[in-house]
């Protein structure tokens, strides 16, 4: 949560749908950011 809340604090969007669709974006952002950090490990056999 505290990851999420470093894209923004506060939903700028006024409507309800818009501030789903801001939510969903910040949330595929954090994904994003996560699989990038993730290291690619290899079976060395």
């Amino acid at each position: 949560m505290h990851c999420f809340k470093l894209l923004g604090e506060r939903v700028k969007a006024r409507t309800f749908e818009r501030q789903v669709a801001e939510l969903q974006v910040r949330a595929a952002l954090l994904n994003r950011f996560t699989q990038l950090g993730m290291p690619e490990t290899v079976r060395v056999a």
